[in-house]
């Protein structure tokens, strides 16, 4: 089946000395693995090395079997070209952090067209914003939302945060965050991207970071933290 469409880089994989194995989120089926030939050829090719960075928004057209065998692009073109994700030091490990993030977390291969629409939106804004220090800590609690364990916030003025039921509670169980960790997750919830940046200290996003990376541990089966960590916890110390 020919199928056109836009679709967010997840990872790419070399295989052998000039091919990769690119895994995309597309718009209209979700996740989809595909084999680009020649990806390091010296000849001229439309599948360029550079369409392949992560979370980068392409529209393509791709010959789709279905058969759980690896997918093939026809054509592929940028359908965003950014301005300042991939010159930014602090954004483009911010998206390979991200894009990690999302390997070990997105499984369904079906459609989420929603989840597409806010992954899109949430990165054209990144690209188009200077103050983006907790970016990754919102974006990653509000894709809880489409993976389906979102806090339940209906009593959200308790002191305790339980993890493993997703919910506030007035006493410290075994699973709960200190109040004080309760307080700094209470305030991440409430913030929007264009929220003041300043909200957090460094060493409270640190916190946060390790809460909501604890948080997918418990509730996405054999999460794995990604590699680009320890890198961004530099960039934000």
């Amino acid at each position: 089946m020919l199928v056109k469409t836009k679709a967010i880089v997840i990872s790419s994989l070399r295989y052998q000395e000039k091919s990769l194995i690119v895994k995309c989120f597309t718009q209209s089926d979700g996740l989809k693995s595909y084999f680009v030939q020649s990806a390091f050829s010296n000849k001229k090719s439309s599948q360029k090395i550079g369409y392949f960075q992560p979370l980068t928004i392409l529209e393509i057209e791709a010959i789709h079997k279905n058969k759980g065998t690896l997918e093939h692009f026809k054509e592929i073109k940028l359908a965003t070209v950014y301005q300042t994700i991939n010159t930014d030091v602090i954004k483009s490990t911010i998206v390979i952090f991200l894009s990690e993030m999302l390997h070990h977390s997105i499984q369904e291969e079906e459609k989420n067209e929603s989840l597409f629409t806010f992954l899109e939106t949430a990165l054209l804004w990144l690209d188009t914003h200077e103050e983006t220090s907790n970016f990754h800590l919102i974006l990653l609690l509000e894709i809880t939302k489409f993976l389906g364990f979102y806090p339940d916030v209906s009593e959200i003025e308790n002191n305790h945060f339980e993890m493993k039921d997703g919910i506030f509670s007035p006493i410290l169980g075994t699973s709960c965050l200190t109040q004080h960790e309760t307080h700094l997750f209470k305030k991440l919830i409430d913030l929007k991207f264009d929220s003041n940046q300043k909200v957090f200290a460094g060493i409270e996003r640190q916190i946060l970071l390790k809460i909501i990376l604890d948080y997918y541990t418990i509730h996405l089966d054999g999460f794995k933290k990604p590699k680009s960590l320890d890198v961004l916890k530099e960039v934000f110390a």
